[in-house]
């Protein structure tokens, strides 16, 4: 964990995401991503250099066999508002609509749900848990399925909502989220997404293996090189 702390604190330093009195949002899936920036953003509040609240906020899909309850003990032993969101979003995508591509339709209709309620609740900042392989894979998606250059920000904001998109993982790799999450034995949740493994996304990931095996230079030189470019969402 003291890695992702020092990933977190270097983001913090260049993008200044959490100012003093924010209320920060975690979006939580139950996947290790979110449940090591939950962790993260508890145990940076003893040093950060701002004073924030934390809250976890978890968009129920409806699937069977979803279950938060150690989300939630995780939430009430570490003092954090936990806020679970209830939803039909996984019959709409996969029965009703039948999408070809689900996870960008889920994603857009999450981050809507989500901004949503952090408006109500008072929620400044919304942190996601998008590490630099998410970054990197991103851009891979963009290339090669939309013909396009396009990835996310460090920080993005919207004209339709006062709500701040932050991502204080963005220079952390996937492998260090799994190992933090493995040794301080974080409750992560099986995904029940039938979509799940089966992505796009899982193709850009092995993409980004073999150049980092092929080139013998580590990810986080494109990492680094994303950030620095601060391409647009």
């Amino acid at each position: 964990m003291r890695k992702i702390l020092g990933c977190v604190k270097r983001a913090q330093a260049e993008f200044n995401m959490i100012e003093d009195g924010d209320v920060v949002g975690v979006g939580v899936s139950g996947g290790k991503d979110s449940m090591v920036l939950l962790y993260a953003l508890c145990l940076f509040r003893n040093f950060a250099p701002v004073k924030y609240e934390l809250k976890a906020l978890t968009v129920d899909m409806g699937f069977p066999g979803f279950d938060v309850s150690e989300i939630r003990e995780f939430c009430s032993k570490h003092d954090i508002e936990f806020i679970h969101i209830k939803t039909g979003m996984g019959k709409l995508i996969f029965e009703e609509r039948r999408e070809k591509n689900p996870c960008s339709f889920c994603s857009k209709m999450r981050r809507g749900l989500l901004n949503k309620v952090c408006e109500s609740r008072g929620i400044t900042k919304l942190a996601l848990g998008h590490h630099g392989d998410d970054l990197i894979e991103t851009l891979l998606m963009s290339m090669l399925y939309e013909s396009r250059l396009n990835t996310f920000k460090p920080m993005t904001e919207f004209e339709r909502t006062s709500v701040v998109q932050i991502r204080p993982l963005i220079y952390a790799c996937e492998k260090d989220a799994a190992e933090a999450a493995s040794r301080h034995k974080l409750p992560v949740v099986t995904n029940p997404c039938p979509a799940s493994g089966n992505t796009r996304r899982e193709t850009a990931k092995e993409l980004v293996n073999l150049m980092e095996i092929k080139t013998g230079q580590p990810r986080s030189h494109m990492i680094n090189a994303l950030c620095k470019r601060s391409p647009a969402e």
